[in-house]
């Protein structure tokens, strides 16, 4: 089941439990001191290119996986959908292993297999006991190196590939994000989505999956991950031992990653039979490498998230939730930062009554213009602590971390250690927000995806005229 990764602000419950956690912190050691005081993340690259990365915890279970750097935007038109594909035949038996015999070594070790495709990444992990890590490392290499592909196999995914499309279709979230995609990032390969549309899932064959294989499971383009009680140096030996095979060369010229041009327009897809309207609205944001990454990253945890099931809008510190609890405009909302390698999305993804659409969106926007113009330092502060919590959170367990070092690694070639992720965002001021913010957001054209009975949100050129204001 591919997982779409959406970087947004945690929720309520997630919020306490992390001021809890920064109150213990607090009672032992400085966070300073504890975040100087983690494993050092060590990184050892073989002789085919392959990267090893690695932080040793000491813990009886670990997490280890396969991050390659190819996912849907390494795919064309023809054969859009096949990286996703491709995940789900990793687990239907190699040259060495049937399906069966992989289900029962998997589960006689008591361990967890899975993956996920993403828009730049496909993740192959295990999850395991510390004493199990060099049976997990094998079969995650017999995996990418010797899958079978048998025709039955591929005939059976497909079937199972085209109910999870009938899934996704009724989860109203993912489809408006794969509209916002497709809208934002229209003619390129950013704005395919990941499952692929109908009619290549119903032809994809065994030569585009070991076409696909070939041009892009090459030896620099991949990461061997590990994370808790896990050795570097055996995990290095387990990597020459397993995964030497791997090439580097390519036949003929090797990828190349294209830029993906942002367009402002929208799309909208007007359903009056369901309840509610679902409305994403983003403005093109920043890569992972940009300098302005983590100011939005500050800035998005100021607009934050919030949940009418949740209560206690109405004393949150976010004007937006406050607004929206007070005035009851939104059933939901959560405020997203996706970023790819040269470009991203930055904005709000809102679920409202179909009579609530323009009074939200107009609230949403002089939000983003009070960002630009007059965010204080007080709220700057909250955001930047806020932040700091939510990034200890998401790292809690094996598999986060070793997630955490996978993509970092393929991001940014190193894994940035958290006091420097710490200090960078303690670097933030409320100049630097309101200079991004009005980088990124003002008078920027946005893009706009909405499903469901959008007849009261706005026309694109209100939506539009509204990202800038007029003071006399």
């Amino acid at each position: 089941m591919a997982l779409r990764v959406l970087s947004v602000s945690q929720n309520l419950r997630q919020l306490s439990r992390g001021a809890e956690i920064l109150k213990r912190y607090k009672a032992t050691a400085s966070l300073k001191k504890i975040l100087v005081n983690i494993p050092a993340t060590q990184v050892t690259r073989l002789d085919n290119g392959l990267r090893v990365a690695s932080e040793d915890s000491g813990a009886a279970t670990a997490t280890v996986g396969l991050w390659i750097d190819a996912g849907s935007r390494s795919e064309t038109e023809k054969n859009n959908g096949v990286a996703h594909f491709l995940e789900h035949m990793a687990f239907k038996g190699t040259a060495k292993r049937s399906q069966t015999d992989l289900e029962l070594e998997v589960e006689n070790l008591g361990a967890h297999l899975n993956a996920y495709t993403s828009r730049e990444q496909t993740v192959f992990y295990a999850k395991c006991l510390s004493k199990d890590v060099p049976k997990a490392v094998e079969i995650l290499a017999d995996i990418i190196q010797n899958s079978k592909l048998g025709e039955s196999e591929i005939e059976r995914e497909r079937s199972v590939i085209l109910r999870e499309m009938q899934e996704v279709e009724s989860n109203l979230q993912e489809v408006v994000f794969d509209h916002l995609h497709a809208t934002a990032y229209q003619g390129t390969p950013l704005g395919q989505t990941i499952l692929g549309p109908t009619k290549n899932i119903k032809c994809i064959g065994k030569q585009d999956l070991s076409e696909y294989i070939s041009t892009h499971y090459k030896a620099s383009r991949i990461v061997l991950s590990g994370a808790g009680g896990v050795k570097h140096d055996e995990l290095v030996k387990l990597a020459q031992q397993n995964l030497c095979g791997l090439e580097n060369t390519y036949n003929g010229k090797p990828p190349v990653v294209t830029p993906c041009r942002f367009t402002g327009s929208e799309v909208r897809v007007r359903d009056d039979s369901l309840p509610l309207a679902h409305v994403a609205i983003a403005v093109e944001g920043c890569g992972w490498t940009d300098q302005d990454n983590i100011p939005l990253m500050v800035a998005n945890t100021l607009i934050g998230a919030w949940d009418r099931s949740q209560g206690g809008g109405v004393n949150n510190a976010s004007n937006l939730a406050r607004a929206s609890a007070e005035d009851n405009l939104c059933h939901s909302f959560q405020s997203f930062n996706t970023c790819y390698k040269d470009t991203g999305l930055w904005g709000i993804y809102f679920v409202c009554d179909p009579l609530q659409c323009e009074d939200m969106l107009f609230n949403v926007q002089t939000e983003w213009m009070r960002l630009c113009t007059m965010v204080t330092e007080a709220e700057v502060e909250r955001a930047k602590n806020l932040l700091k919590t939510n990034m200890l959170l998401q790292l809690d367990g094996t598999t986060p971390i070793c997630e955490d070092i996978g993509r970092q690694m393929l991001c940014y070639n190193r894994r940035i250690p958290l006091h420097e992720l710490e200090q960078r965002i303690d670097a933030v001021s409320v100049s630097n927000v309101r200079d991004v913010a009005m980088k990124y957001i003002y008078d920027r054209c946005p893009a706009v995806a909405a499903v469901g009975p959008v007849e009261n949100l706005p026309e694109y050129n209100r939506i539009r005229s509204s990202m800038y204001w007029l003071r006399v």
